[in-house]
């Protein structure tokens, strides 16, 4: 599902489940698996990237409706831990997003230390509340630490997705390259980051991320019941099933 190569002391994870890279259970235990082993190897950095045309299209919808209520409380908590272990994760990680970024993927994406985007008809965006659920604490986090402060509302309330040019000016990638160099460009950032001091490195990143963690501590246990919630509720069963029809054409 998630594979890994070595290219010196760089750890490529090329993220390989389904078509879409849909986020679900497994999904989320193997790549904190992945992250967990990749912790004591000598690698000094991390690239995240995806197969064919698709980053990840976030959350596995189709699944979703398959399983109902059950299924999210089985998989938001791995969920809201794949994106903290991303996030706060001491060595660097580089996004090498090869397509499309949707909801959670674009979160994935934002979780990173360095964002890359292939140029081309691929788009990054967060949906949440097209399909009619709300973030979890750490996911609107992460986007609030990586989106320009300016078009941060705008971003999470349109659900709009955007193409690589226009989501560098917005925060959502650093740098939108050209598709046949992607993986290059990304393993150099990756390779100038692993350069740095590690310790150095991961004390410089845990301060500069306090802040988030900070709020995650206040605000989760006040406001993720509530998101567990909405979640649950038969009405965003409705919701979701009425975005995937009009979206996806497959109900």
């Amino acid at each position: 599902m998630i594979d890994l190569t070595l290219r010196g002391h760089i750890a490529v994870l090329t993220l390989r489940h389904g078509k879409a890279n849909a986020m679900d259970g497994t999904f989320c235990r193997d790549l904190l698996a992945r992250l967990d082993e990749l912790r004591a190897s000598p690698a000094r950095a991390i690239v995240i990237t995806g197969q064919g045309k698709i980053f990840s299209a976030g959350v596995d919808l189709l699944q979703a409706l398959d399983g109902g209520p059950d299924y999210f409380r089985h998989f938001l908590p791995p969920l809201r831990r794949a994106f903290e272990e991303v996030f706060f994760y001491e060595k660097p990680i580089v996004a090498a997003v090869n397509g499309h970024a949707i909801a959670g993927g674009c979160v994935l994406t934002c979780a990173a230390d360095r964002r890359l985007m292939a140029q081309g008809e691929a788009r990054i965006g967060i949906t949440e509340l097209l399909v009619g659920v709300p973030f979890p604490v750490i996911a609107l986090e992460i986007m609030r630490f990586a989106a320009a402060p300016q078009h941060f509302e705008r971003i999470v309330y349109s659900g709009a997705t955007f193409a690589p040019d226009a989501a560098v000016g917005l925060g959502l990638i650093d740098e939108a390259v050209p598709a046949d160099a992607l993986v290059d460009r990304a393993l150099a950032a990756a390779e100038t980051l692993a350069a740095l001091g590690p310790e150095a490195f991961a004390l410089t990143k845990r301060q500069t991320r306090q802040p988030v963690r900070e709020r995650l501590a206040k605000d989760g246990p006040r406001f993720d019941p509530a998101v567990d919630e909405i979640w649950y509720a038969p009405e965003t069963t409705a919701r979701i099933r009425a975005y995937v029809t009009r979206t996806f054409k497959k109900m």
